[in-house]
């Protein structure tokens, strides 16, 4: 026997409609749920620095080459053959050092030859002035005329002249005999020679025998447009800052590492170059190791004026708009964000000099600009640097991999 449970269409329609109900309810609860909870969602955390005006030394980075503080060109100043280079080429040679020999035959001889020719004069003279003597005494005695007394004492005077005539001439062959030896004008670094014993050599000529180089100190010129020196100008003339004195000058290598030695300003040119619209200025800067040579390229980072009231923003808080224009995102008391133009100018180490758009107490957004807009309202907290990540010295060494 067979049981048939059978349902009510009317049965079935209610338990349908009840069931709708409730699904909507839970549907409809979840969404002011959602809703209330993205009322409520925190606001954006970001960190702040606050801005404080203070003495700034305003810098400059400019480019620069590498200048040898003397540098002398060696050439013959006599003509001979080279009998020997006295100097190791690349090392350091001395004011006076011999470098070069000529055979010096030539200017023996002519050097003896005058000291003969000397002493000879001198004979000549010494018997004049005893003839003039006697002529002196006998012209008192009316024993010779006035006329063979003045002539005595003339051919005495001649003699005299011709000592010194021959005078002159030993030391100029002197002076030639010492110009055989070939020697170092300047102390410093000396380069390759150019010729090589054998060699005739002239004086006067194009060719350089060697270079040498004083490298301890270098001078560093280094270019600077005129702009820039007239708005330093015109700032201190308006009384925004005056001018730096004695302040280091700091360089910088090829490799980006900074030299350790700091120069110091030795002068400024007077003159513009119209071609580029720059002027130079030189810096002395030590150089006991001979790291700098001659035509390195280096940035030197120059102490032009100083600003007692300067304000400086972290390079990282600063925007840059497509038209080049630069702004940064600050929080106000009511920690709502603010979008702020400013204007700067110079680059100071990680930051930069803004002449206007900021002042003391501004709270400048570093960290979760990306985060916000302006008008929303942060959750603003200090911004504290991040060190520089230092490799363990305990790390220990990757594991060799097995054999198989």
């Amino acid at each position: 026997m067979r049981t048939h449970t059978s349902i009510r269409p009317a049965a079935l329609a209610l338990a349908l409609v009840a069931v709708l109900s409730v699904t909507a309810c839970k549907d409809k609860d979840a969404a002011a749920a959602a809703g209330a909870g993205a009322g409520q969602m925190p606001p954006a955390a970001v960190t702040v620095v606050t801005i404080q005006s203070g003495r700034q030394v305003i810098e400059s980075e400019l480019p620069g080459r590498v200048v040898a503080s003397q540098m002398s060109e060696v050439r013959p100043q006599v003509s001979g053959i080279i009998q020997r280079r006295l100097f190791t080429e690349g090392g350091y040679v001395r004011a006076g050092q011999a470098l070069y020999q000529l055979d010096d035959s030539q200017y023996r001889a002519d050097t003896a030859s005058a000291r003969a020719q000397l002493a000879a004069a001198e004979a000549t003279a010494a018997s004049a002035q005893s003839t003039a003597a006697r002529a002196a005494q006998l012209v008192k005695m009316d024993a010779i005329s006035k006329q063979e007394n003045d002539n005595a004492q003339a051919a005495y005077n001649q003699a005299v002249a011709a000592v010194r005539a021959q005078q002159a001439i030993l030391s100029g062959s002197q002076v030639q005999l010492g110009r055989a030896r070939i020697t170092a004008p300047i102390s410093g670094v000396i380069g390759a020679s150019s010729v090589t014993a054998g060699a005739l050599v002239t004086a006067g000529q194009a060719t350089v025998l060697a270079t040498i180089q004083s490298l301890d100190p270098v001078y560093i010129d280094v270019t600077q447009s005129s702009s820039e020196y007239l708005r330093t100008r015109k700032a201190i003339a308006d009384g925004q800052g005056h001018t730096a004195s004695s302040v280091p000058v700091k360089i910088v290598l090829e490799d980006g590492s900074e030299y350790p030695q700091a120069g110091r300003l030795a002068f400024s040119s007077t003159l513009v170059d119209p071609s580029t619209g720059s002027y130079t200025t030189r810096i002395v800067v030590p150089n006991p190791n001979n790291l700098l040579l001659p035509g390195m390229y280096v940035r030197a980072i120059v102490g032009s004026s100083e600003r007692d009231n300067a304000i400086v923003v972290p390079q990282m808080a600063v925007s840059r708009d497509a038209k080049g224009g630069t702004s940064v995102m600050v929080v106000g008391k009511d920690n709502k964000v603010e979008s702020r133009p400013i204007v700067v100018s110079s680059s100071m180490d990680n930051g930069w000099l803004v002449e206007s758009g900021l002042k003391d107490g501004d709270r400048v957004i570093m960290e979760g600009q990306q985060k916000v807009q302006p008008g929303a309202t942060v959750n603003a907290r200090p911004y504290v640097a991040k060190a520089p990540v230092q490799p363990r010295a305990d790390k220990p060494a990757a594991a060799a991999p097995a054999a198989h």
